[in-house]
């Protein structure tokens, strides 16, 4: 089986590591509209081989379309008309309903499964591919009634094949279930990160950081040409989980300000209760949400 890779850096190449490793495909065939980045992918053995976009997707028995959500809308009608009659298409963007739509109406999209691997770190480029990312992690598999079985069922393996579970859940839910704790995350990162970049003594603060503070700002340094597409096509629901969190700050602020050391603490204790999620217990959540938001937070 020929598999091609169109976008070679962090997702795509890390797949491509362990999907070549384990031999899922015969041939892993690389695509990148950047040379740079495509060279480094061939040198560092992450793709067997290197094409143009056309050739790749004519010749592939299964695309990977590995690329920030708004080229993934521009190109996945062009894959589908191209492709061979049998070959499987699937894509990692991380917001779905545009990419779902823009196929809705096309002859081919049984041959097309929307999915979603919840994992990644805050860097980009292939010299950040990994072997192992996904091993333990999350994969969303979206509107699957559909996609015609047997693409279906290629996905799963290949997801299979990298260690990861796998829950099923409509485009909608999957965005707005994302919205909360994959989005929301970086855009506090990025808050925070400006926040404190904007205070005069800054250098300070940065020379007094700890590992907390390094943890909770990491995603700041995720890219903005992958972050900017997804925060505007899931819109609607990013806006909703920022406002809900702009709430909750402000309950603490209002505390703080006022020395209601008692109310802040009732804050505290009730946001003790995601511990039951994270530690696999039962909650209040559908089970989709539990699961999204237990295997994410193992990122």
């Amino acid at each position: 089986m020929k598999l091609t890779v169109i976008g070679l850096g962090l997702i795509g190449g890390s797949m491509a590591i362990d999907l070549r490793k384990s031999r899922f495909a015969t041939e892993i065939i690389g695509v990148d509209n950047c040379p740079e980045h495509a060279a480094e992918a061939l040198r560092l053995g992450i793709v067997d081989r290197l094409t143009d976009f056309e050739t790749g997707v004519k010749m592939a028995d299964m695309v990977l379309l590995a690329l920030p959500v708004d080229q993934i809308v521009g190109l996945l009608p062009t894959v589908l008309d191209l492709i061979d009659p049998a070959a499987t298409v699937t894509d990692v963007g991380s917001a779905k309903r545009e990419i779902v739509a823009v196929v809705a109406g096309h002859p081919r999209r049984g041959n097309y499964v929307a999915s979603h691997p919840m994992a990644g770190t805050e860097n980009s480029g292939p010299s950040a591919a990994l072997a192992q990312l996904f091993a333990g992690k999350l994969t969303i598999l979206c509107d699957q009634e559909h996609s015609r079985p047997q693409h279906l069922a290629l996905v799963e393996k290949m997801y299979q094949t990298l260690g990861m579970s796998t829950a099923y859940m409509s485009s909608d839910e999957q965005d707005h279930t994302t919205a909360f704790v994959s989005h929301l995350p970086h855009v506090a990162a990025f808050a925070l990160a400006n926040a404190v970049l904007a205070k005069e003594d800054g250098s300070i603060i940065f020379d007094l950081a700890s590992g907390g503070f390094q943890s909770t700002v990491r995603l700041a340094k995720s890219s903005p040409e992958m972050w900017s597409p997804i925060f505007h096509m899931n819109k609607d629901y990013v806006a909703e989980a920022v406002t809900a969190y702009i709430h909750h700050l402000k309950q603490f602020r209002d505390a703080i300000r006022e020395g209601e050391m008692e109310r802040v603490s009732e804050l505290i204790r009730e946001a003790n209760k995601i511990r039951p999620v994270l530690n696999g217990e039962s909650t209040s959540m559908t089970k989709n949400e539990e699961i999204v938001v237990k295997l994410y937070t193992k990122k």
